[in-house]
């Protein structure tokens, strides 16, 4: 896979959740520790993700948000 964004995890795929449009996706990038995404569910149909399917998630810079608790 060749991609120009540097912000990268690798990770397996624990959990899919399909709706009517969208696709919630978990990997698991290390042990006890995992990322969620939301695509389109076409999106994820045409990827044929499956649980345990190694794959990976690419996060654009511009759309991650650092949160701390007071």
């Amino acid at each position: 896979m060749k991609i120009s964004a540097h912000n990268q995890l690798s990770g397996t795929i624990s959990a899919i959740k399909l709706g009517e449009v969208a696709a919630e996706i978990t990997l698991d990038v290390a042990p006890g520790t995992s990322i969620t995404a939301t695509i389109t569910r076409s999106s994820a149909e045409r990827l044929g993700l499956k649980v345990g399917q190694t794959a990976n998630a690419v996060i654009k810079a511009s759309d991650v948000m650092i949160g701390v608790e007071d």
